[in-house]
């Protein structure tokens, strides 16, 4: 172990999260409609497998982007050498212009402020080595991702300190909540250097109204600290509220000419909206020039590859396509997610409110047996094991309230969905049986207890007033003896 450095045999990857054994668990046992009926279905999987029926055709009709083609004649040659790390300028303008339309053309986002990465996980990581040092802070609304243990700490040596949201108010980001926060990372002499948050939300499947976006803008410019915007779920927003992004709040309340224009930071990726995770397509947009110079520099660890670029530009590029997939997608997650919530319900099982995402954060607090940790990992542990579906438990995502689960619903077929939904029910009226058959347990030992006390009074009462001759007699056998019984008993006696 001593010729390997610290890194390379810590245990801070996170890897031991329960959201990660639950892949590891389905990966051994994975559901399958035609050869595994009996497996683990995945639903603590944040994928959009909702419309690639959509993009398939597409590229289809458009051979020279899939074949590396332009106007016909080959350009594999131009595309297999060498490409500096700023990527392709024709990538970047069709990307930044996918971004506004997203936000409803509120916003305008300049492609020279654009680096280009490998995932949102390599942008995330990216601005932690921008902005902090090891030993800095970042502050994180609760729940958030369980993936950022890893993304933000790992290789960055940066700390997270949660700011703890509750149910009391649909977990919403409230100004004691952060200064609190803040206050924390000051005991333990961490040096604060920003607020990251996901809008939409990632386990929440909600979006940050602008009050709570004016205060986060208001603390960190009190502060003067960072604030990273990780929004990759903005094109799923399939019902109201509609999105608003951090950009559009500085560029209402007119800060662009200001010091915390430089120092709000937004993540972009084209994993969840269009359903290309493997393409690995990710961005960071700064409106500090440092910020864009170092980052571009690191994602020399991390390109997109100048196939991907060129593909997905001629894609991004046909406005009549992206209109027509965004709004058919949004109707795709909102029927799936609705399913999934009336389908829960009907189950006994309800979720918070949600209009984006491609999760439900769900409600299961009263299936525990206790309303603690232990008994949230009992629970998930019988789901995973013997319901045989795999989700994320509340802990995993720093939820301070035991008993709250994200399930996923965008990665599987209607089909698939009805089963999850179905197993779910019988899991939960397995426990109603058990517990109602626990209940009557308890009230026929309360009633033997009853009857037990009044046959002894009743002896004790007719020792007292009988003749010792005329007694009446009692057989203490380990049945009830009616009402009835007692009467004949006594009318005899008499």
């Amino acid at each position: 172990m001593g010729l390997l450095s610290r890194k390379a045999t810590c245990n801070t990857h996170g890897q031991d999260s329960s959201y990660f054994l639950g892949w590891q668990e389905y990966e051994k046992n994975p559901y399958n409609e035609v050869n595994n009926p009996n497996g683990i279905i995945q639903m603590g999987l944040a994928e959009n497998q909702l419309c690639l029926d959509l993009l398939e055709p597409w590229l289809m009709k458009n051979p020279d982007a899939l074949g590396l083609k332009r106007d016909g004649i080959s350009i594999f040659k131009e595309l297999a050498l060498f490409q500096d790390y700023n990527g392709f300028p024709a990538f970047k303008r069709a990307l930044v212009d996918f971004m506004g339309e997203i936000r409803g053309n509120k916003v305008s986002f300049d492609p020279n402020h654009v680096v280009l990465t490998a995932g949102a996980t390599s942008a995330n990581e990216t601005l932690m080595f921008c902005l902090a040092d090891q030993g800095d802070a970042f502050l994180l609304p609760t729940p958030y991702y369980p993936g950022f243990d890893r993304d933000l700490r790992w290789r960055t040596g940066v700390e997270i300190v949660p700011i703890h949201c509750t149910s009391s108010n649909g977990f919403k980001v409230t100004l004691p909540a952060i200064e609190q926060a803040y206050r924390q990372a000051q005991k333990r002499k961490l040096r604060v250097k920003g607020v990251l948050i996901t809008n939409p939300s990632n386990p929440l499947g909600t979006t940050m109204a602008r009050d709570e976006l004016d205060l986060l803008i208001n603390f960190i410019e009190d502060k003067q600290i960072h604030l990273i915007s990780d929004e990759i779920y903005s094109g799923t927003v399939f019902t109201s509220p509609s999105f608003v992004s951090v950009m559009e709040v500085l560029k209402d309340r007119d800060l662009d000419q200001t010091q915390v224009w430089e120092r709000v930071h937004i993540v972009y990726s084209l994993s969840k909206d269009l359903g290309l995770p493997g393409f690995r397509v990710g961005a960071i947009y700064s409106n500090d020039p440092v910020v864009v110079s170092a980052a571009t520099k690191m994602s020399s660890f991390g390109l997109v590859s100048s196939q991907t670029q060129y593909l997905l530009s001629a894609m991004l590029l046909d406005k009549k396509f992206t209109k027509e997939y965004m709004s058919e997608n949004h109707k795709r997650l909102q029927k799936q997610q609705k399913d999934l919530v009336s389908g829960l319900e009907k189950a006994g099982i309800r979720c918070l409110d949600s209009n984006a995402g491609l999760f439900c954060w769900v409600d299961m607090r009263h299936l525990l047996k206790s309303n603690t940790f232990e008994a949230e990992m009992e629970l998930w542990q019988k789901i995973v094991y013997h319901v045989k579906i795999n989700i994320s438990p509340g802990s995993s995502c720093h939820c301070i309230e035991p008993g709250w689960f994200r399930v996923c619903f965008a990665n599987m077929s209607e089909s698939t969905l009805k089963l999850a939904i179905q197993r779910l029910k019988s899991f939960v009226s397995s426990i109603g049986m058990k517990s109602q058959n626990h209940q009557e347990l308890k009230s026929l030992r309360r009633k033997a207890r009853n009857n037990w006390v009044f046959r002894l009074s009743l002896q004790s009462f007719y020792d007292r007033e009988q003749d010792t001759t005329t007694k009446v007699s009692f057989s203490y056998r380990p049945h009830f003896m009616s009402l009835s019984n007692i009467a004949a008993t006594l009318d005899a006696a008499a």
